[in-house]
């Protein structure tokens, strides 16, 4: 499927949505939204030797009651389909700009855009202690190309309200992304000293994430989580991870969100 159809899909699917007739029977019925935020340390860039702090928001919107687990990983989404098995919808992300003001090792290379990504999620509750989540979105502004998310999670409680999991995650990507953030032309690799690369698309990164989460209340969740992250093919062969960056990426941080119920019964 390329990337116009992707896009014509979602804008149908918004449209129908949208509709009179569509938006009566389909918002009807008991909601749940999810708002919050999370403090994260990570590398300055995805490739960097160096962390920096920064916020994240949690955003989620749902059908019924709030599904049985969700991981800080998710990026916004809005869930068109949703019922004990199968979640499924449409899904974002904010993507912020790069330049040579985050980290010295940028020094020489174009400036990436900030922008965002659009596109569609599933979510598989395989048992009802294992969830595996898909995310593929397409990059609008900061880079052309699409970026697939995959995680597998299993969790369990271990006290009332304390819940941990943990799980594998892998993250493939076209050329138009990795050529934005990996991609050395000749005239970067002049002015910065890298060697010259063009990337291709693939696997750019396998890990493993953990969490424990604490639901304070019935709306009020808190949680801890740190994830690694291994740079693969495309990625880690870019000169700006080779010769100045690192394949190993350590991330972690604490995160609030507050649920609340709304109905258009």
């Amino acid at each position: 499927m390329n990337k116009v159809r992707i896009v014509a899909l979602l804008a149908a699917s918004v449209a129908v949505i949208a509709s009179p007739a569509g938006a009566e029977g389909f918002f009807s019925g008991n909601w749940y939204v999810t708002l919050g935020g999370a403090g994260i340390s990570a590398p300055t860039f995805e490739g960097a030797k160096d962390n920096k702090f920064f916020f994240s928001p949690i955003i989620s919107v749902g059908r019924g009651g709030a599904p049985r687990f969700s991981s800080r990983n998710d990026n916004p989404s809005f869930a068109i389909y949703d019922t004990d098995v199968l979640r499924a919808g449409i899904v974002g992300k904010f993507v912020p700009g790069r330049d040579a003001g985050d980290d010295d090792a940028l020094r020489g290379l174009s400036e990436v855009d900030w922008g965002g990504e659009l596109g569609g999620f599933a979510d598989v509750y395989v048992t009802d202690w294992i969830r595996a989540r898909a995310e593929l979105r397409q990059g609008i502004r900061a880079h052309d190309g699409l970026v697939a998310d995959i995680a597998v999670d299993a969790f369990t409680d271990i006290a009332p309200n304390l819940r941990v999991s943990a799980g594998p995650r892998m993250t493939f990507a076209t050329s138009g992304y990795t050529q934005a953030y990996y991609g050395v032309n000749a005239a970067e690799s002049a002015a910065s000293g890298l060697t010259q690369y063009d990337p291709d698309g693939g696997i750019t990164s396998y890990g493993a994430g953990g969490a424990i989460t604490w639901d304070a209340t019935d709306k009020i969740s808190m949680s801890a989580f740190t994830e690694y992250k291994r740079l693969a093919g495309p990625v880690a062969d870019s000169s700006l991870v080779q010769e100045r960056g690192s394949k190993n990426q350590l991330m972690f941080g604490v995160s609030a969100s507050y649920k609340f119920g709304v109905s258009f019964d």
